[in-house]
């Protein structure tokens, strides 16, 4: 699929395609018309309020050939909408797999969209367990309980189990789904999904996600009616460029005169800047408790999305459901890849192999939801599927973070070194001037984008020719090097202004003599490559408390210490590690005045101004990426 969008209507299709991770093809409806029959709910909620909700069953069932229902909870609408209108088989579930083999698929627009009644709320914030049990009280759990119930009652022929699944959204639909602890309630498989608002999509370690500013309507309008048709609008941007366009809207404040009052969350999001009430009350990741049914949560490792999300809904169910069976699945994919029929799984230009997402479908996901909903014996699936993405080959472990994992330091060092020991200089430092006005491109392809997927895996160099981009290396490699686990990065810094970002990018450098992989377009040129492997940003200002920001004191060394998710890479013999440190990633992100102001939503434009920052890296003030090297 094309990520780019030329024009703000082709936006509209995309985002709804790609947040439900159904991707168009060729392939025609006739096996789901021939094999299944559809019918049209509105499922009454405990308040009244009713939601749409489609119903697709073999047509086979009876009596005696009973399914299991496998349920979708979706904002980004249930179409088509009709009677007599189906889906394509990659629409009505998971994978073709799944469809060939029979489920009572299930589709619900959930409260307060399309043909849904009620009022929408973004990330719904979910109900203390006890404030629950009200009859009166609602959240996202509660639908999917009232949801089950009803369906486990009415619709014929289902076996009495229930799965759910959904990406991006949807996955978050699946993931606080699974707290509805409703007895028929056997599987659940949160994909892409959002845990922490503040954390996931729109923010990154606080700093504001700008390249999604274009899809802020999406989630921002209410609608006033039931509807199959959307009800919001898109800004229609007259530059093709993305830096060209945001560069010249300039502040985020003047970005209101595009979006109003009735834009909700565009309001929430400017006047909510900190890790307030307003956004803890929308993390998940606290209620993840007393789970008991099984739960396989999947992501991709390039992600730009959604890489949070699946990583800390697995550790956290881990640690506080021990009860549920808690597996995770990590593959070579950007948002929703897994879900797609693409024989190649390329990522801008790396090649990770052929038929990776069949692999996940027929083997992994397939199994999965016959083993909990038809009672089948299926091969014990491991706890962490996850795929290396420097051997290019899918790995297996019992635990994850792998418990054999050792953690190691990779040190920055002066003369742009990276090493495993420490320094012994005393003054060290690099230093560079950051202009936020002139703000480092995270692409060399500025075309406005959706989701801006390809620079999680892209080539680096434009970057490091920049002066205002630090680049430390370590030696060519004698021996492969394999990183499995959580990493952080630990800086020490300073800055002549009072505020500042951090952004961290770890690299895998190829030989010069790389060579381009034969299924790879023939212009690209792999020697010496620079390849993203992980990456993230700091809003330094919140380097002791998202809710509690705090301004840096002019040319004091600072501790800036942040995660950059987890990653399982293998650095093979002849390449190099490199670490590039930079303060603007745009527009990826919105700019950091380097003033510190006490909303950057509301800045000035004369509030964003030059300063000069040092990144520290001697013997009493160390700068360094703790990693966990996974033992041979």
């Amino acid at each position: 699929m094309n990520q780019f969008l030329p024009h703000l209507r082709i936006c509209l299709l995309l985002s709804l395609l790609v947040a439900i991770s159904c991707r168009s093809n060729s392939q025609s409806n006739t096996f789901v018309e021939d094999n299944y029959r559809k019918y049209e709910h509105q499922i009454p909620m405990r308040d009244g309020t009713r939601l749409y909700t489609v119903v697709y069953v073999p047509k086979d069932a009876s009596p005696a050939n009973q399914y299991p229902i496998l349920m979708k909870r979706t904002c980004y609408s249930c179409r088509p909408y009709g009677a007599n209108k189906f889906p394509s088989m990659n629409r009505l579930g998971p994978s073709k797999f799944l469809v060939r083999d029979k489920y009572i698929f299930v589709h619900q627009d959930v409260r307060g969209r399309w043909m849904s009644e009620g009022k929408y709320d973004n990330m719904r914030p979910q109900l203390p367990k006890g404030a629950r049990e009200n009859a009166k009280n609602f959240d996202e759990s509660t639908d999917t309980f009232d949801t089950i119930e009803w369906l486990v009652k009415n619709v014929k022929h289902n076996n009495g189990k229930v799965g759910q699944w959904g990406i991006s959204y949807p996955g978050f639909y699946a993931a606080v789904g699974t707290l509805a602890n409703h007895p028929a309630l056997k599987a659940s498989s949160p994909q892409a999904p959002i845990s922490d608002f503040y954390f996931d999509d729109f923010h990154h370690r606080g700093a504001y996600t700008l390249s999604y500013w274009l899809v802020t309507p999406l989630f921002g309008i209410q609608k006033k009616k039931n509807t199959t048709e959307p009800w919001y609008n898109f800004v229609r941007p007259k530059e093709s460029n993305g830096y060209d366009f945001y560069l010249k809207m300039g502040s985020l404040k003047n970005a209101d005169k595009y979006y109003g009052k009735d834009n909700f969350f565009w309001q929430q999001l400017v006047n909510h800047p900190n890790y307030d009430e307003f956004w803890q009350k929308r993390n998940l990741l606290p209620h993840l408790k007393d789970i008991t049914h099984a739960v396989m949560t999947v992501g991709g490792w390039f992600d730009a999305e959604d890489l949070s999300g699946p990583l800390n809904i697995y550790k956290t169910i881990e640690k506080n459901s021990p009860k549920a069976h808690n597996t995770i699945v990590m593959g070579p994919w950007s948002h929703g890849d897994w879900a797609s029929s693409h024989k190649k799984q390329i990522i801008n230009d790396i090649y990770f192999g052929d038929d990776i997402s069949e692999f996940y479908q027929s083997t992994i996901e397939f199994n999965f939801f016959s083993k909990f909903l038809k009672n089948r014996k299926m091969p014990q699936l491991p706890e962490a599927y996850m795929f290396d993405t420097g051997l290019k080959k899918w790995q297996t472990f019992n635990q994850w973070p792998a418990p054999n994992a050792r953690k190691v330091k990779i040190f920055l060092q002066e003369g742009e070194k990276l090493t495993m020991n420490a320094p012994g200089s005393t003054t060290a430092f690099t230093e560079f001037m950051s202009d936020p006005n002139k703000p480092v491109p995270y692409t060399e392809d500025h075309r406005i984008v959706f989701t801006p997927r390809p620079y999680m895996t892209d080539d680096q160099r434009f970057a490091s020719r920049r002066p205002d981009v630090l680049v430390f290396q370590s030696e060519v490699l004698k021996e492969d090097m394999t990183l499995g686990g959580e990493l952080m990065a630990k800086l020490k810094v300073s800055t002549t202004g009072t505020d500042a970002d951090w952004v961290v990018k770890l690299i895998d450098v190829y030989p010069d003599d790389a060579k381009r992989h034969p299924k790879l377009a023939k212009h690209i040129k792999m020697g010496g490559y620079q390849q993203m492997v992980r990456s993230e940003i700091m809003r330094g200002r919140f380097r002791e408390s998202f809710e509690k920001p705090k301004p840096f004191v002019p040319n004091q060394v600072t501790e800036v210490n942040f995660p950059l998710q987890d990653v399982l890479h293998t650095f093979k013999k002849g390449h190099r590690i490199m670490i590039q440190v930079q303060s603007t990633w745009f527009p990826l992100f919105d700019r950091n005045p380097q003033k510190y102001v006490p909303n950057i939503f509301k800045a000035n434009d004369d509030d964003f101004v030059k300063q000069m920052h040092r990144v520290y890296h001697n013997a009493k003030n160390l700068s360094y990426i703790e990693v966990e090297v996974l033992k041979k």
